[in-house]
């Protein structure tokens, strides 16, 4: 063991005997080789401060469960490290909390940005040009509001063929609207 370890194994345990001295010694001690570690997982100063002294406070009401025979350090780095992860939940939950909603975004860009939408009433004269069986298939989707499947059963096809057939119509379609 280091003679630092050492230093503050003993400062531990005269702080649990009452004395004052070596307990705002080993504090100190500890906020000197915690601040660094906190440092490295946080980008604010501020932020630092504040979970160092949660952790400070920490150690303080659990000290009691400090044992003597094990090393300082380790002990009181699994207790920062569990006061950084509580930090770090909260923290990144209130961030969830108020991050915008990307459907309510998609909708409102939808709305606002694109004037022109494109409906199956604007582009009927041209799903009548594609074949029979992709015009049913584009006017049961989007007029009517039926699955594929359910086209599929009515029609007389696999559902796979439908969606086949509605791809081709729909890229026949963007063809057509291209021109």
């Amino acid at each position: 063991m280091t003679k630092i370890a050492t230093d503050l194994e003993m400062l531990m345990q005269q702080a649990l005997a009452g004395d004052k001295r070596a307990y705002a010694e080993l504090l100190r001690e500890t906020a000197l080789f915690l601040r660094p570690f906190l440092k490295q997982k946080l980008s604010a100063e501020n932020e630092v401060d504040d979970l160092l002294q949660e952790i400070l406070l920490s150690i303080h009401k659990v000290r009691h469960t400090y044992d003597g025979l094990r090393p300082y350090k380790p002990w009181a780095y699994a207790i920062a490290k569990y006061r950084l992860l509580d930090y770090l939940r909260v923290h990144y939950a209130d961030r969830l909390r108020s991050a915008i909603d990307m459907s309510e975004l998609e909708n409102a860009l939808q709305d606002n940005v694109t004037e022109y939408r494109i409906s199956y009433e604007s582009i009927s004269g041209e799903i009548r040009k594609l074949p029979e069986k992709q015009a049913l298939i584009m006017k049961m989707m989007h007029q009517e509001g039926y699955t594929a499947k359910e086209i599929a059963e009515r029609i007389g096809m696999t559902e796979n063929a439908v969606k086949v057939a509605a791809h081709r119509a729909y890229k026949a379609l963007k063809h057509q609207l291209e021109e």
